[in-house]
């Protein structure tokens, strides 16, 4: 016997993959509240209403299984009487719906990443354009993400971005530093930038790269402490933007810059248009003209074609670039992307021994800048309390991918959201603890 949940008339909206999808989840749950609905996000299994939204992720098979799997999960919950309708978006649902709507038939509507006025409709709300910038955020109140653009014309052979995505759109300046001030009001004081390729941002609308442009307006704003770039793309970076991080003290020094590889051979069947020596010299460029810039990169090993060679390339690389961040992914085939006409012939086991050889290597370095920074004052911000830990960040971090700065909170009082001179006392790989600088 089927039972109608408790929890009538609420919206609950699951969030997976990248900070994109969290920053379209908050876009749309602004819509919804504008529009006189109940809505939460990710709420706990005895308060997640009876209406819920899943914003899918389809970048690589790690996050399709999950995206599949919490589809599987709320699709039976729909079956078992425990909500009453389930709705999908998102970057999944844009690059399979035909197949999902074959194979998950009670699911009650698929939506693509550009459809929210239909998703709204499904959802008895209208989409107000006069909302702009207006969302629900779903981070700490101390930061937010801003996307300055969606979309991507690179032709990276690997990335089903594109696909998904759709070419690169720049949001005009305008609405931008409108949207910044809204999230200053509310109390955000660190922006995080965000965008398939921000080095791309402004080409499409004023026939330049705009990035630093952009950067002054948005470092004007009061309130705004703290402004971080996310996802730049190694040829074509527009070098201004260094000048302006290093004389303004509201820009992070901190870049999240996506490498992937380094062997010239990879980047050429990559499609990435740069080569070792370019990408080596740009690295070197960024050092020079901001000294103290924490450079967080990623890597993919096992692409088509990678040897023992090729990788052995790799490794030196990381060894002697002495990356501050890096992460490292394992291939993935991905259908109608240019690599996926390539035979994927480094096997599973060997694509995550790889990646373990990496992270060891990245651990170790890690481990030795941190212990550079015990007995140095930081500013750090607060993000939360968590167990017996006040959790900070310095500017050299960022949420959930980077370093935390962790402070007793047993003998130390904060307040999260806000910023403190934090002294380091103790390092590990991928933890800073700390105490609060008396005043």
């Amino acid at each position: 016997m089927r039972t109608k949940s408790l929890k009538k008339n609420t919206i609950n909206v699951v969030t997976l993959g990248c900070s994109k999808n969290v920053y379209d989840s908050e876009v749309l749950m602004g819509q919804l509240k504008a529009n006189g609905k109940t809505v939460t996000h990710e709420a706990p299994e005895k308060e997640e209403g009876n209406i819920i939204v899943i914003n899918t992720c389809g970048f690589i098979d790690n996050a399709k299984e999950e995206s599949i799997n919490t589809i599987l999960n709320y699709a039976q919950k729909k079956e078992d009487g425990l909500v009453d309708k389930v709705f999908v978006t998102g970057c999944l649902s844009e690059r399979y719906k035909p197949d999902l709507q074959k194979e998950i038939p009670n699911i009650d509507q698929f939506f693509g990443t550009t459809e929210l006025p239909q998703l709204l409709k499904a959802l008895g709300a209208d989409y107000k354009h006069e909302l702009l910038g207006e969302r629900v955020t779903t981070t700490p109140k101390n930061y937010a993400y801003l996307k300055i653009a969606e979309g991507c014309d690179r032709p990276c052979s690997f990335c089903a971005i594109p696909i998904m995505r759709g070419k690169h759109v720049s949001q005009p300046i305008e609405k931008l530093v409108a949207e910044a001030k809204g999230l200053a009001q509310n109390g955000v004081k660190e922006l995080i930038l965000i965008a398939q390729d921000l080095t791309y941002y402004g080409l499409d609308l004023y026939k330049k790269r705009n990035l630093a442009e952009l950067l002054e307006k948005l470092a004007a704003i009061d309130g705004i402490e703290w402004i971080r770039l996310h996802y730049a793309f190694p040829t074509g970076f527009p070098m201004d933007v260094l000048d302006l991080m290093k004389k303004e003290p509201k820009i992070c020094n901190y870049l999240d810059i996506p490498l992937q590889h380094i062997s010239d051979k990879i980047l050429k069947s990559m499609k990435r248009g740069t080569t070792y020596d370019k990408t080596t010299q740009l690295i070197k460029d960024f050092r020079e003209r901001v000294p103290d810039m924490a450079i967080r990169t990623t890597l993919i090993v096992g692409y088509p074609g990678e040897t023992e060679e090729d990788f052995q390339i790799l490794k030196d690389w990381v060894q002697d670039m002495r990356f501050e961040r890096l992460g490292c992914f394992t291939y993935s085939h991905e259908e109608n992307t240019g690599a996926y006409e390539l035979v994927d012939d480094v096997p599973d086991d060997i694509k995550q021994e790889r990646a373990n050889e990496i992270m060891e290597i990245q651990s170790q370095i890690s481990w030795e800048l941190n212990q550079e920074k015990i007995g140095q004052t930081y500013k750090c911000i607060i993000d939360r309390k968590e167990g017996g830990h006040f959790v900070g960040r310095t500017e050299f971090d960022s949420p959930d991918v980077d370093n935390e700065v962790l402070i007793d909170a047993s003998q130390y009082y904060l307040k999260t959201g806000d910023f403190a001179q934090i002294k380091i006392i103790d390092a590990t790989e991928f933890d800073l603890y700390g105490e609060p600088v008396k005043k």
